[in-house]
């Protein structure tokens, strides 16, 4: 990859957006703190010098971002199954399982997908934001199970990344909310950003970044509904904030909908382990070929399981 990318210019202020915040949605291939590390390191500097990740973006301001050379990576190989559903020298789309950790973490330095692919791609992965071979261009939750890309070269990194910050990949989903949804199909357009008061939590803030979710009606189920969702947007935890403030949240997610999972509980019997979200489909052109690759991932046993019970 380049030593340097090209100083980006700020066109309009943004006093309720943090720099890390902000320069993670041009990067969503970095996680948020890589990027606060790079700033205390000096690797990114605006108008020449380095500025706290709180501060916020100004009109004029010149960033520059120099990558500095990937770090060996700590996690280990550990030879894990994995559902691949397309692989070629550049990158391979895998069917995450749902209870996967996808990065090394406190708590999780093992067993993790990063582990797996290790093992699997015999260290060819790309080494983007410092740390060499993780090879994840985008991230799933812990408990969302379904299609997820890894580059295996820097080139297909920043490419890919470059497809998903553009807006040029199809990501669809299904999944289960609680409550039965009055349309058939509708779009939720509700800003987010970090819950005022718990910052582990996203929530829907005026000041906070555009997000869209198109939704369409797949079955009504006994006190749920089933619903194909579509990410315009790539906002962190977006379609579980965003049918929670409809008011349907998704079906065994404790963080955004515990009220209305107990009251499903309580008149089905049904309280399934996890939520019930599975990225179903995914769509993005080859970076080397131009070819379009379209990959689905089957329904995991948990959600069919899931799924019939609320049709009893």
């Amino acid at each position: 990859m380049p030593e340097k990318i090209d100083p980006i210019v700020i066109e309009q202020s943004l006093p309720h957006e943090r720099w890390d915040n902000f320069l993670r949605g041009r990067f969503p291939e970095v996680s948020r703190g890589t990027i606060q590390r790079m700033m205390a390191e000096g690797h990114i500097r605006v108008n020449g010098q380095t500025v706290k990740p709180a501060h916020h973006p100004r009109a004029g301001d010149a960033v520059s971002v120099t990558w500095p050379e990937a770090r060996p990576s700590e996690a280990q190989p550990e030879e894990m199954p994995l559902s691949i559903l397309f692989e070629d020298a550049d990158l391979l789309v895998i069917n995450k399982p749902p209870g996967l950790v996808v990065h090394p973490a406190a708590g999780h330095e093992e067993h993790t997908l990063v582990n797996a692919l290790l093992h699997h791609c015999a260290g060819n992965l790309s080494g983007i934001g410092g740390v060499a071979r993780p090879g994840i261009v985008h991230r799933l939750d812990k408990d969302t199970s379904g299609c997820l890309v890894v580059a295996k070269n820097d080139a297909t990194h920043m490419a890919l990344s470059e497809q998903f910050s553009g807006r040029e990949v199809s990501k669809t989903y299904h999944a289960i909310v609680c409550g039965s949804l009055p349309l058939i199909s509708g779009e939720i357009n509700a800003p987010i950003a970090r819950h005022p008061t718990d910052r582990k939590r996203m929530a829907v803030v005026d000041t906070g970044r555009e997000a869209r979710t198109g939704y369409l009606l797949i079955e009504r189920l006994r006190g749920a509904t089933l619903v194909e969702a579509r990410l315009h947007t790539g906002r962190t935890h977006q379609i579980r904030v965003h049918f929670q403030h409809l008011g349907y949240p998704v079906v065994g997610d404790a963080v955004y909908g515990k009220r209305q999972n107990q009251h499903l509980k309580s008149q089905t019997g049904c309280a399934p382990a996890r939520q019930m979200l599975h990225a179903f489909k995914l769509s993005f052109i080859h970076p080397k070929s131009g070819a379009i690759v379209l990959c689905q991932a089957p329904l995991p046993e948990d959600f069919l399981a899931t799924v019939t019970e609320l049709n009893q």
